[in-house]
């Protein structure tokens, strides 16, 4: 299946430079416009000014943690319903269930494959947009 995700920003908080760098380049090459940030509270000044359609976020972050980030975006009222994807290299059940609590509507295991990453999305866009 081939993937065209033109038009859809795709937004990546890892403080990993490599995650940052590997997520771009996956997401580049199928059309997806990316923004970085590097923690949560880089990531809250972009979100507004961006407007990602979907949003990767890591847990373990300096500052602003993956589930305060979430927390904060899920509340507020423009971005309640952009979907947020928590990325961890933890996959215990307490942890998928703290992101479910502060509102994650999913849970990526690192490292992922550009399978697991395209598959993600493929969730989240109409199949119009494909």
């Amino acid at each position: 299946m081939d993937d065209n995700f033109e038009n859809l920003k795709i937004m990546v908080i890892d403080d990993s430079k490599t995650i940052r760098r590997t997520a771009e380049t996956l997401l580049k090459k199928v059309g997806c416009e990316v923004i970085t940030a590097t923690d949560g509270f880089d990531a809250l000044a972009k979100i507004a000014d961006s407007q990602p359609n979907i949003i990767f976020v890591d847990i373990m972050m300096p500052r602003l943690d993956g589930y305060q980030t979430c927390a904060l975006i899920k509340n507020n009222s423009a971005f309640k319903k952009t979907p947020v994807i928590m990325l961890s290299s933890k996959d215990g059940l307490f942890d998928k269930a703290k992101g479910r609590i502060v509102g994650s509507d999913q849970y990526l295991t690192k490292p992922f494959s550009k399978d697991e990453l395209l598959n993600t999305i493929r969730q989240y866009v109409p199949q119009a947009e494909q």
